[in-house]
């Protein structure tokens, strides 16, 4: 394990000498930003207009957290699909295009080491962004009364979220030298893992992907999305924790195998 924290705090120090952490940092706070403050004026708006025609009732059941913090987490999932391959994209693959990759695989560093080492790197990116947007819900707390508990369990939802998306980016840049490609084949997984659950919907209403049940159940349960609605409303059920464990675990798996296949070659 000690050869993991040298190789993390390694990639993280290359991660933040390269102006690609700053401007995706920068990126996601601005869009952060841009997005909370959007989710209010809506609620501020819908609050409005429900005064106006006095729909007290209706009111009284109006909340911050499911009209301005699930919003404001379901976007910045989101956002995440299309930030994270920026950070993973050169895990790998810039090793190849530097030809250090030689180096590193010939030292006496297990396949485990080198795949974990760089993943922590990119966990730990993943965990300051999150870290970052958990202060746009923290600064609800001061002048209204969201529940807490349900914002953590969505936080927790963005998190295992970034994680996954860390682990199938990395995989994505282990398999091609070219950054560029990396990042592309690592979104383009992202988006069809997020759009799963949207496919089976629309299958099952036109009758063509859905037609079997089992399937469409099967399409949701591979569903990124599927599993982080859960965490918004509050929920935290072990399947989904699995799930999210399962596909963070495969996906590393899969990188040690294709990083291996490089050292026999």
């Amino acid at each position: 394990m000690r050869h993991v924290g040298t190789i993390a705090s390694r990639e993280l120090r290359s991660l933040f000498v390269s102006p690609v952490a700053y401007a995706v940092l920068t990126l996601f706070v601005l869009l952060a930003g841009f997005f909370f403050l959007s989710s209010l004026l809506q609620f501020e708006e819908y609050v409005l207009r429900m005064q106006q025609f006095q729909y007290f009732d209706q009111l009284k059941e109006l909340n911050l957290n499911d009209h301005v913090i699930a919003p404001f987490f379901g976007v910045m999932s989101v956002v995440l699909l299309f930030m994270v391959p920026g950070i993973t994209m050169g895990l790998f693959a810039s090793e190849k295009t530097n030809h250090t990759d030689e180096l590193l695989l010939t030292s006496p560093l297990t396949m485990w080491d080198i795949v974990l080492g760089k993943y922590l790197a990119a966990a730990a990116f993943v965990s300051l962004l999150v870290a970052l947007l958990a202060l746009y819900p923290a600064i609800l707390l001061l002048y209204g009364d969201p529940e807490v508990a349900k914002t953590l369990a969505g936080l927790l939802g963005l998190w295992l979220v970034g994680l996954a998306y860390a682990a199938i980016g990395g995989f994505a840049s282990s398999i091609t030298r070219n950054q560029i490609i990396a990042f592309a084949f690592s979104f383009v997984l992202l988006l069809v893992l997020w759009m799963l659950s949207f496919l089976a919907d629309l299958g099952a209403a036109g009758g063509a992907i859905g037609a079997a049940t089992g399937f469409s159940d099967f399409l949701r349960w591979l569903s990124t999305a599927e599993h982080f609605e859960s965490f918004v409303k509050g929920l935290i059920d072990t399947a989904d924790l699995a799930y999210f464990a399962v596909l963070v675990g495969t996906s590393l798996l899969l990188t040690k195998f294709a990083v291996e296949s490089v050292r026999w070659r």
